[in-house]
């Protein structure tokens, strides 16, 4: 192949233009044939300086594809061809075998579903040598006209890339080397103010902590008061993820689609978030006289689905309560808003240091100092703080009580 690169081709005059002749490969044969293509006119319009016809035949040598490595495996190697779909498939065996860096399963999940969805419909069948900046080009102008986020492109557009830079050769390096061009390409960029990121106050904190249901309303206030991601929250089991004093929570697990994971979103997720007294009584009082088996589950024991806590549940209260989402002017918000809702109150209402709150809501360290601190470490400290801070909204003196559905009467029956 090192014979093959860097043609700078042969210029010659051919009646009344100028013609560069240079090898390529032929496919069947070992022997390489001589191509030639015109340049420009030896004279009158559109004839081109000796410098400039130099650099042109150079322009077409490239444009052949004689010097590529692409070209010499399909045609002397006769390797087969490798589209994008195929190597999407080997990209996600790739991922799922990873040491280095392991990747989630909820990650993989997600990468199968946008890849499923959205890209092999129109990249599958493109070859890999081909998913350049012009074909990145046309999908996000796919996405746009379905009327994706800024937030959705970036994702979708990255998993492209990804699965163009998991090709390698025997050696680990890439085989289609990509310079991505994002103001070719007219990469949406995005804007925070363009996110839908909601969050709650302390008053509609307050409504929600009133919600009719008691295991929603638990919910509710435990995320409302410790930050735990939806799924951490899911995860809990009393036997093995809350203090005997019920003043502290162990993040060890998180629930994805009803199935328990051990692996969390990062190693700073693994941590322990104590909470003030006044979500140990609520938490103690919720679990009651059981001793194992998940916090919050269903009758027969399996793990809250979050999407129904959603719908059943949290859009219900925030339209009763008369909340409305300033991103969507609607009254629907995610389970993430209670996070932010903390994120939020710790940082900006109660002087809590930012060791501790970043350690309890579990986010990565930024630098060296971040990584010294030892505030885990110190419980008797984390202990006070969480006292000292408080919830940030209020809990109803007089706890809601749904009645249970009684019998008909035979009267109401016969009616």
């Amino acid at each position: 192949m090192s014979r093959r690169t860097g043609q700078d081709g042969h210029i010659e005059k051919s009646g009344k233009w100028y013609v560069v002749r240079w090898w390529m490969d032929v496919p069947g044969k070992e022997e390489r044939a001589h191509k030639r293509t015109k340049i420009c006119p030896i004279s009158g319009p559109g004839s081109l300086s000796e410098s400039e016809r130099q650099r042109r035949a150079r322009e077409i040598i490239a444009e052949s594809g004689a010097d590529t490595a692409e070209h010499f495996n399909r045609v002397v190697k006769q390797e087969t061809v490798t589209t994008f779909k195929e190597q999407s498939e080997r990209c996600i065996k790739l991922l799922r075998a990873r040491k280095r860096k392991p990747v989630s399963c909820c990650t993989i999940a997600d990468m199968e579903r946008v890849l499923r969805l959205w890209l092999n419909p129109y990249l599958g069948g493109v070859p890999l040598s081909e998913v350049n900046n012009g074909a990145l080009k046309r999908m996000v102008d796919i996405l746009v006209d379905a009327d994706r986020s800024p937030k959705t492109i970036n994702t979708y557009t990255a998993i492209v890339k990804a699965v163009v830079a998991s090709a390698f050769n025997d050696e680990g390096e890439e085989i289609h080397p990509r310079k991505w061009n994002h103001d070719f390409v007219d990469m949406t960029i995005v804007k925070k103010s363009n996110q839908n990121t909601p969050t709650f106050s302390s008053v509609v904190m307050t409504g929600l902590a009133a919600w009719k249901k008691l295991r929603e309303r638990a919910l509710f206030i435990l995320c409302a008061a410790t930050g735990l991601r939806i799924g951490e929250a899911l995860g809990i089991e009393i036997d093995k993820h809350i203090s005997p004093d019920f003043t502290t929570i162990y993040v060890r697990q998180k629930v994805r689609h009803g199935e328990v994971e051990q692996r969390l979103k990062t190693d700073n997720a693994y941590r322990d978030v104590d909470l003030h007294p006044l979500a140990t009584k609520v938490l103690k009082d919720f679990v009651g006289k059981r001793k194992k088996g998940f916090l919050f589950c269903t009758k027969s024991g399996k793990p809250l689905n979050p999407s129904n806590v959603i719908r059943r549940h949290l859009h219900p209260a925030l339209k009763q309560i008369g909340y409305i989402n300033p991103h969507t002017g609607t009254f629907k918000a995610g389970n993430h808003a209670f996070r932010r809702f903390r994120n939020t109150y710790l940082r900006n209402h109660t002087g809590c240091p930012d060791g501790l709150c970043k350690y309890w809501l579990g986010h990565a360290d930024q630098d060296m100092s971040d990584l010294y601190d030892k505030i885990k470490e110190d419980v008797e400290f984390r202990k006070k703080w969480a006292e000292q801070c408080g919830l940030g909204f209020e809990l109803p003196s007089v706890v809601p009580n749904v009645p249970k559905n009684r019998k008909k009467s035979n009267a109401q029956q016969s009616e």
